[in-house]
């Protein structure tokens, strides 16, 4: 008579879990150990590794037929995480552990060949996602401590499937891991190294207050990078909720280092060789992209025109919903992708368009030519946008140095509080993701500042995106201020930001 077991396991759409089921069939006939289920190649391959695993604690598959099951049977399963269910289910099949202890868990984890348990992505959502099935967990050691953070469930974090075995049978207790406690993390450069560029430095304190968009322009060596840099230092810590959703697609990418939730807004800086798939994700297992790498946090785009125009158009809709849908012909998934977009660039391909003595002879066409990489509907989505002049090297060597990053980090995190008190904690996080009634309450207590936006929107020929957009870096402006109303001097700032590009026409 066959004998069947299960045990629970998690398919990954996204930052999503879908509960995948292990049964285990031994049954007379000739011996064959079978995977069935759609599995990948990864999968598929766990037949050894759970054989030799199975050598390594001195135990042999029965001369049977050993059929695995990987259910639902529709479902493409990827990864080498289905290691670890897959032996608990043999070996449950087996009758060496019970087959009702087991079935309080859901397992991931991938085996060596000496039956030790290494390290696998996406265990925060996995453990979240058994917890919300009243299950426990069994992980990898190494995982424990991430586990840990799903709250009230019960994780087993084994080195080994030997280790497993022993605590089924209760010959040793594997001590439940907790939560590390959070590390100190450094905020990066400080924005006292840099010495003038004092409009600049406003434009990157507005961008952090608001959550804007940002596009530096300016010759080579001006410090558009070094700005760039120094914005993650002037934003707030994330809260519990934001901390959690980060650290999820950071598990699913396999860079949660330390089973440490990501508290710091993340910052990615992708090289400008970076393809559509790397920038929005895909690939043949649909990874998350940099945009997602970069949820809630900052994501830099330097030398933004020599980025491939197919990867920069890519970034139009993730800016408007705050999402990523990687659709392929084997899965449709969606990825979070609430970024702030810093982006920089030269003003021509030689950088010198404004110095006449160092330009090339196609000035002001080559600007033209150059910037034109970049489409108008990507530009629309840009908030603040602000040329850096390069600072003389004798104003430079005598220039005092800047206020400090903790000084502009305070500004930055009374406006966020305003903003926080005035959408409420369903509401938008910050100012960048307002619309509607909220927005324009501030606005219409000054009609004067009202009239001023209406004017200049309809003089500027701005979309109706470029208005509304102009509204929120002035309800920034204002909350900086510390002001609840948005007046015309706030307005004429944020216009002020939104002008065109140099040599750009039109």
């Amino acid at each position: 008579m066959s004998t069947i077991a299960r045990v629970q396991s998690f398919a990954f759409q996204g930052i999503e879990t879908v509960p995948v089921e292990v049964q285990v069939q031994i049954a007379p006939g000739l011996p064959a150990f079978l995977v069935v289920g759609l599995p990948d190649k990864a999968v598929a391959e766990s037949r050894e590794r759970v054989r030799a695993a199975l050598v390594a604690l001195g135990l042999s598959l029965p001369p049977k037929r050993v059929l695995i099951n990987l259910a639902p049977a529709d479902l493409l399963k990827e990864g080498s995480h289905f290691d670890l269910p897959i032996a608990l289910a043999v070996l449950a099949a087996m009758e060496v552990i019970s087959r009702e202890d087991v079935a309080q868990f859901a397992a991931l984890g991938e085996l060596g060949l000496d039956g030790t348990l290494a390290p696998v992505a996406g265990v925060l959502p996995a453990a979240i996602g058994a917890s919300a099935r009243d299950l426990g967990l069994i992980c990898p050691e190494a995982q424990g401590s991430e586990a840990a953070w799903a709250g009230a469930i019960e994780v087993l974090a084994a080195a080994s499937l030997l280790a497993i075995v022993n605590h089924f049978k209760g010959s040793q207790v594997l001590t439940p891991p907790v939560p590390p406690a959070p590390s100190e993390f450094a905020r990066g450069p400080d924005m006292s190294d840099v010495k003038g560029q004092e409009s600049a430095k406003r434009a990157v304190e507005i961008a952090a207050a608001g959550g804007h968009n940002l596009l530096l322009i300016g010759p080579p060596g001006a410090g558009k990078s070094m700005l760039a840099a120094r914005l993650p230092g002037l934003l707030p810590d994330l809260s519990p909720t934001e901390a959690l959703e980060v650290s999820q697609v950071h598990s699913v990418a396999g860079l949660l280092e330390g089973g440490r939730l990501v508290i710091r807004p993340p910052f990615r800086e992708p090289h400008h060789s970076a393809s559509m798939a790397a920038l929005t994700g895909g690939g043949h297992r649909a990874r998350p992209g940099e945009i997602s790498l970069a949820h809630r946090g900052v994501l830099f785009l330097d030398e933004l025109p020599e980025f491939p125009r197919q990867a920069l158009e890519a970034l139009r809709q993730p800016l408007e919903t705050g999402r990523v849908s990687v659709a392929r012909a084997s899965a449709h998934i969606t990825y979070p992708a609430r970024v702030q977009l810093v982006s920089a660039m030269n003003p021509c391909r030689c950088g010198h368009l404004s110095d006449a003595s160092r330009a090339c002879g196609r000035a002001p066409r080559c600007a033209e030519e150059y910037q034109n990489k970049i489409s108008g509907p990507l530009l629309d989505r840009i908030d603040l946008t602000i040329e850096v002049e390069p600072v003389p090297p004798a104003e430079l060597a005598r220039a005092p140095a800047g206020e400090p990053s903790a000084i502009i980090a305070a500004r930055v995190a009374a406006a966020r509080a305003m903003q926080r008190a005035r959408y409420g904690p369903d509401g938008p996080q910050c100012n960048a993701e307002a619309d509607g009634k909220p927005l324009e309450a501030g606005l219409n207590a000054m009609p004067e500042a009202r009239l001023l936006a209406e004017q200049a929107a309809e003089k500027l020929r701005l979309s109706a995106r470029g208005f509304t957009r102009t509204l929120r870096v002035a309800r920034s402006i204002a909350d900086l201020a510390g002001s609840t109303s948005v007046t015309r001097a706030h307005v004429a700032e944020a216009l002020a930001f939104r002008h065109r590009l140099p040599g750009r026409p039109g």
